[in-house]
């Protein structure tokens, strides 16, 4: 026997050398350590499977998975037990299981076959099964004479029995980033839409001041439970007739088991027609009792027919017991209405069993799962088992009966019942424009899985991520579901305490699972379980399931994918979230959830903005404009199948996966939003290149102008410089032109020339007008502007020259140049020398 002693820092490796184990050919070398908080924290802080406040506590080397015949590291956190492969330290999902999501563990001992990593001598005979409410059977070996199993077993008590309630891991994790708004604005906000109110917006000072109570011509909020002094486990808000006052609704609980008085869950917009939900009526044994409040109130519910003058709705009572229990709980004051009592009804049994037949049901799937799966419990597959290489021994028989086993198990029945049952309640709402009343015993587990789905037909709304989340919030949260029972959570109550009942194993009747069953194998030693034999069962789960039925049968019609089904079930069992905690809205109101606790809607909205409608919870065929009304599925489709996404996951990891198709899809909407991007990238770069192409369209044109009017111009120019010439030559004067666009006039006396240079003059658009150059020089006095004879004083010093006359014979050119420039010159003016 090796001796338990603390290793600290880092001196302890997560791996665990199997070429010792190898070499050996013992597991003595093999031993249990237990560490304190601190050494821990600086030994697997650099995990990046730890969650975020999540701490390691405990290791176990060389534990094998029986289930896949794997050897590994068994941790122990704050939060779950975590098994990690040997060698690599990646997560093993099998291996790994919140504490909440356990339903029980026993201790085991059994001799299993031999595998790689130990001979039939040296086997593990001792096993610790740990079975889990998420349809899993996990199975751990130990070697013997460690004491490795009876420190895993105590740390796990420790562990799912913490001294206080705030060392929950949802307590000790806190809001994070995940924080919870009040759920009580989310509730108003809902009943504002079911009102035609949605303009209007709960908030904390309204539920304060209680002004939330709106109204519409038929049906407002009350206040009467704001305090939980009408009834614990509703609502502090409910909706209830405009008729009725609220003392006839206090008078009306006292006929009503758990005071669960008949209130609306749901009205049509259109119609008027309400889904209402209540507890059974406490009519005694010999049904003789009767509540004139009561069936004022229920009646109430027959508003008159739209269109149809005078003429008031039918109602229908739906009891969705069998009757026979219906008429046994008369022996305990309850029972059922009589149709007698109630204007217009009728009374409607739906034959649903209770919860203690749902649970025995969900264990014998489980094991039946575990039994004919891919890999079992026990390390053996189906297809081995009894020694042959055909399923159930190659015994065509025993093959039929074992799958006779499924049925046997009565789930599929249970979830046909459950589905045919909300198919009838709502053609009636939609067809026949009726009200329904909706109980069972209680009012919180049948009654909540009937009206809920009922909802889910009817609205499409509810088929939407926040719609979702808005009819489990209402339905099963606020009207008092008692998770805590149900799912097999610690009970808080009001000072802080919870009770973790013990159940034996010796008290289920079902079938064992392979490994219990299997010949030599000694009885399980000890057990404990999360829940209470009277109080766990899988209503909300068989809910889920449901759901994922009409999912199958309708496609098309819901926002949300399976996948998001799954990891809404894992986080709601794990314990993480605290949106589930506690029986009914007054103790988690207590307890301050909201407040202290993450959120479970706020971490899988967070998961989905990464991924955005290309993410796996969001379904790639959703159709919303198809399904814009209610789902009446006719009864040839409400033949149930396994949820292959939540049933098998365990069983048969390597079989087709269920969403193959479902994920093709998704890559395809993925492919083609990449190709809508690039159509819409090579658009945008076309409309830019039809832009440039126009704007230099536009600036060929402005250029073509330019040049034709410069073209223009340039002709003008040159026919004016020829008449100019002619008419200077006229006067015996000659005109050059150089290729620069300079002047020069030589004017001839005698045997002397004199000649002057007149410089361009550049007009205001750049252009030389050659009229305006000889214009500027005629100006002057043309014997000083052209004699070189000149004297300083400006004297001539030929005052008898020929050239005194030039002056006036320039004169009269300027002036008529004038009269050139006021006339058109056109081509056939001048004629050409």
């Amino acid at each position: 026997m090796t001796a338990l002693r603390p290793v600290s820092g880092r001196s302890r490796s997560l791996r665990c050398s199997s070429e010792k184990m190898e070499g050996t050919g013992s597991w003595d070398v093999l031993e249990w350590t237990k560490l304190d908080s601190a050494s821990w924290s600086g030994s697997y802080s650099n995990l990046d499977c730890l969650l975020e406040s999540e701490r390691i506590s405990f290791e176990a080397c060389g534990v094998i998975l029986i289930n896949t015949d794997e050897a590994g590291t068994l941790l122990l956190s704050n939060f779950r037990i975590l098994f990690l492969s040997e060698g690599t330290r990646k997560l093993i999902p099998l291996g790994t299981i919140p504490f909440v999501a356990i339903e029980k563990f026993n201790k085991l001992a059994l001799k299993v076959q031999a595998n790689k990593y130990h001979n039939n001598e040296n086997a593990p005979t001792r096993l610790l099964q740990v079975t889990g409410k998420d349809m899993r059977i996990v199975v751990y070996g130990f070697r013997p004479g460690t004491k490795q199993r009876r420190s895993v077993v105590d740390a796990l008590l420790r562990c799912n029995k913490p001294e206080r309630v705030w060392d929950l891991y949802a307590f000790t994790c806190g809001p994070s980033k995940f924080g919870n708004t009040n759920p009580k604005e989310r509730l108003l906000n809902e009943y504002f839409r079911l009102l035609g109110k949605s303009s209007q917006r709960a908030s904390m000072n309204m539920i304060e001041d209680g002004t939330f109570t709106l109204s519409n011509d038929l049906w407002r909020i009350t206040n009467l439970n704001s305090n939980y002094g009408l009834c614990q486990s509703y609502p502090f808000a409910l909706m209830v007739p405009k008729s009725i006052s609220d003392e006839e609704l206090i008078q009306t609980s006292t006929f009503r088991a758990r005071c669960r008085l008949p209130v609306i869950s749901w009205c049509h917009p259109g119609s008027g027609a309400v889904i209402a939900r209540s507890s059974q009526p406490l009519v005694g044994l010999m049904m003789n009792m009767r509540s004139t409040s009561d069936e004022k109130l229920v009646t109430s519910f027959c508003t008159q027919l739209a269109g149809h003058k005078g003429s008031r709705r039918k109602l229908y009572i739906v009891d969705a017991r069998p009757r026979k229990n219906a008429l046994a709980n008369g022996a305990k004051g309850g029972g059922s209405e009589s149709s007698s009592n109630y204007l217009q009804s009728e009374i409607v049994f739906l034959g649903i069993d209770n919860i203690h037949a749902m649970r025995e049901s969900f264990s014998r799937l489980r094991d039946y799962l575990d039994m004919h799966g891919t890999t079992s419990s026990d390390g053996t597959s189906s297809f081995l088992r009894h020694g042959g290489w055909t399923w159930g021994g190659g015994n065509l028989s025993s093959m039929s009966a074992s799958v006779s086993l499924l049925g046997d198990s009565g789930w599929l029945s249970h979830i046909q019942s459950i589905l045919a049952g909300v198919a009838w309640i709502a053609a009636r709402v939609a067809m026949e424009s009726a009200s329904v009343l909706v109980h069972c015993s209680d009012g919180w587990d049948r009654t909540t899985q009937l009206v809920s789905l009922a909802c889910l037909l009817l609205d499409p709304y509810y088929r939407t991520f926040s719609g979702f989340q808005a009819l489990v919030e209402k339905d099963w949260l606020a009207f008092g579901h008692p998770f805590s029972d149900r799912v097999g959570m610690p009970n808080v109550s009001e000072s802080g305490n919870f009770e973790l009942p013990i159940q034996s194993s010796s008290a289920r009747s079902f079938p064992s699972s392979p490994v219990r069953q299997s010949p030599g194998s000694a009885a399980a030693q000890s057990s404990s379980s999360s829940y209470g034999l009277n109080n766990y069962s899988p209503i909300f789960l068989q809910w889920l399931d449901c759901v994922s039925q009409l999912m199958r049968m309708y496609p098309s019609a819901f926002e949300f994918s399976p996948t998001f089904l799954v990891d809404f079930t894992d986080c709601l069992l794990s314990g993480r979230f605290g949106n589930f905690l506690c029986n009914s809205e007054k103790e988690r109101q207590q307890c301050g959830i909201s407040e202290t606790c993450g959120c479970l809607w706020a971490y899988l909205a967070d998961l989905r903005s990464s991924g955005g409608t290309s993410h796996v919870h969001c379904n790639p065929f959703y159709d919303p404009s198809r399904y814009d009304g209610p789902l009446l599925p006719p009864a040839a489709a409400l033949a149930p199948t396994l949820w292959p996404q939540f049933h098998l996951r365990w069983a048969c990891p390597v079989e087709p996966n269920a969403t193959e198709t479902e994920d093709q899809c998704r890559a395809m909407t993925a492919k083609y939003s990449e190709m809508k991007k690039e159509k819409e990238e090579a658009e945008r770069k076309v409309d830019e290149l039809s832009s440039a192409v126009e704007s230099l369209s536009e600036e060929l044109l402005n250029e073509r102008d330019i040049s034709h009017a410069a073209r223009e111009s340039a002709k003008r120019a040159t026919k004016e410089r020829a008449v100019i010439s002619r008419a200077v030559q006229s006067l015996g004067c000659k005109v050059k032109f150089t290729k620069n666009g300079d002047c020069t006039v030589e004017v001839e006396d005698g045997p002397r020339k004199c000649s002057h240079s007149i410089p361009q003059k550049p007009s205001e658009d750049n252009t030389t007008d050659v009229s305006e150059s000889i214009s500027s020089v005629s100006e002057q006095n043309v014997c000083e502007a052209l004699c070189p004879l000149r004297t300083r004083e400006g004297m001539c010093r030929r005052p008898d020259a020929g050239c005194a006359q030039i002056g006036s014979q320039f004169l009269g050119l300027k002036t008529n140049f004038e009269a050139f420039d006021n006339l058109c010159v056109y081509d056939s003016y001048f004629t050409a020398e």
